[in-house]
């Protein structure tokens, strides 16, 4: 696969969003949140990311080092992204590939990430 642009959004509609993503470097992680979550991950610089509607909707949750800014719907509860910093400096994105329309997160080819050992 290739860099695409995907249109997403949380369970119940408030928040949606675009992001251009490549989803064939999708990860799954084992750490505490997201093992409990369920999460496939991918990625991308924070740029290629637009959120289309529901910013006042959005309420965020930081743990463990406080890096990671997890946004969820106060609606229905879904993290369909959050916002980070990669260990080259550059803002990312991490969208929860179960968000996006039309789109079978569970068919792709995950990488797993040791999370836990983080």
């Amino acid at each position: 696969m290739s860099v695409q642009q995907y249109a997403g959004s949380c369970q119940c509609g408030a928040v949606a969003f675009e992001a251009d993503l490549d989803l064939s470097a999708t990860i799954t992680c084992n750490c505490s949140r997201c093992r409990r979550l369920g999460s496939v991950l991918a990625f991308a610089p924070k740029a290629a990311f637009t959120l289309r509607s529901g910013e006042q909707n959005l309420t965020e949750y930081m743990f463990n080092q406080h890096t990671i800014h997890h946004l969820f719907c106060k609606t229905c509860g879904i993290q369909a992204f959050g916002f980070g910093t990669g260990r080259d400096g550059i803002e990312m994105v991490a969208v929860n590939a179960n968000c996006l329309d039309g789109v079978d997160a569970r068919a792709l080819n995950s990488k797993a990430v040791d999370g836990a050992s983080f």
